[in-house]
């Protein structure tokens, strides 16, 4: 089977038995990195397949985003010449990852214990929704996580409903993880010659990313709740109108409310002892708001975006996606790749040496399993 030169992970082979998100996800960053991925499917496919809309050409474009680069085989692990292949490609591969239910690939001999026994230096990453203990049967869906998590209890308006995440936030961190997790034990791989098993859970991942809010709760004792936009430990850290619309407005620092009142022509506010300090303008940062409402609603959105930013202000306006992607290409970012005929959203690792590739469109259904079987019996 063809082997791939380029890319800073060239010459990997990752056996990629994971569906949905954060597997994909996870192997569709190894493989734009060089790796060769080996999608393994059942014969129905993997369930993003049927999530649409909205969809490219009749393919569900929740599946195109996280699965270039790769390439498939249909294999039914019920099927004995199936399940022997599965069994090849795992004796062969760098890297196996999967998602399935904790152990419930052991009926396969596809589990970590029973494939490191034929392949000592394999790294084999598990992703799980609550790991392997007493969560192990919960299923494993971002949405849940997001509710368990405390994550819901923060996103809304104080007075109102929590809401989800508008993406499964937690199944891209659990994937990021997991990408963290494959490249480290391969490193110790290199210096030892032995593989590993990486495990990783969407609730871990989770309550890692919750950052601030988590470490609040346990090193602070306190509980965070729903603020809407605003932030709990800084001022001012949200949307605040213009004449035209909302536009995102932050201080992060002294030195940068200072430049903010500045260009408002609010020179004295930065030596007021209820502002002059992060602290002291959240904690009156409802006398605040209004003394810089005030002058913001003089002018438009896209007017003070381009004078704050010139000034060294952080802010933003609130885009829709192309918006997003609209200025990511003004900026020179090269947001959208095309490969084949199916575009999507660029790699975010720049290499100086060793660039992403872009190589092999989505595949389809088994569209490399002829090839993929012969190579397995060679």
């Amino acid at each position: 089977m063809a082997q791939h030169s380029a890319g800073p992970l060239a010459g990997l082979l990752v056996a990629d038995f994971s569906r949905i998100l954060a597997g994909p996800y996870a192997t569709m960053l190894l493989a734009d990195l060089g790796a060769q991925v080996i999608k393994v499917e059942s014969p129905g496919g993997d369930d993003t397949r049927t999530w649409m809309p909205p969809t490219r050409d009749g393919v569900s474009t929740y599946y195109l985003g996280i699965n270039r680069n790769k390439r498939s085989v249909a294999l039914d692990l019920k099927d004995p010449d199936d399940l022997a292949a599965a069994r090849e490609l795992a004796r062969r591969a760098d890297v196996m990852i999967e998602n399935f239910r904790p152990g419930g690939l052991a009926r396969f001999g596809l589990d970590y214990d029973t494939v490191a026994a034929g392949n000592a230096k394999i790294v084999y990453a598990s992703i799980s929704g609550f790991g392997t203990g007493a969560g192990a049967s919960f299923p494993g869906y971002d949405l849940m996580v997001q509710a368990i998590s405390g994550l819901m209890s923060l996103t809304g308006d104080p007075d109102g409903p929590p809401y989800r995440a508008g993406i499964s936030v937690f199944d891209v961190m659990a994937g990021l993880h997991a990408s963290i997790g494959i490249l480290a034990a391969l490193h110790h791989r290199g210096q030892t010659g032995r593989g590993q098993h990486v495990e990783v859970n969407l609730l871990s991942s989770a309550l890692s990313g919750l950052v601030n809010h988590s470490s609040g709760y346990v090193a602070g004792g306190t509980v965070p709740f729903r603020m809407g936009n605003a932030h709990p430990s800084l001022f001012p850290y949200e949307p605040l109108p213009t004449s035209d619309g909302e536009l995102i407005v932050i201080a992060g620092n002294d030195g940068q409310f200072r430049k903010l009142c500045q260009v408002l022509d609010l020179p004295d506010l930065p030596d007021d002892p209820r502002f002059g300090r992060n602290q002291d303008r959240t904690a009156n940062r409802e006398q605040l708001r209004p003394l810089l409402v005030e002058r913001l609603t003089r002018r438009t959105k896209d007017e003070w975006f381009r004078e704050l930013l010139a000034a060294g202000v952080p802010c933003a306006p609130i885009n829709t996606i192309d918006g997003g992607v609209a200025l990511a290409d003004e900026l020179g970012l090269d947001p959208v790749v095309t490969v084949g005929a199916v575009p999507g959203i660029r790699n975010p690792i720049t290499f100086s040496d060793t660039p992403a590739r872009y190589e092999l469109p989505p595949p389809g259904i088994d569209e490399h399993g002829e090839e993929i079987r012969a190579w397995l019996k060679s």
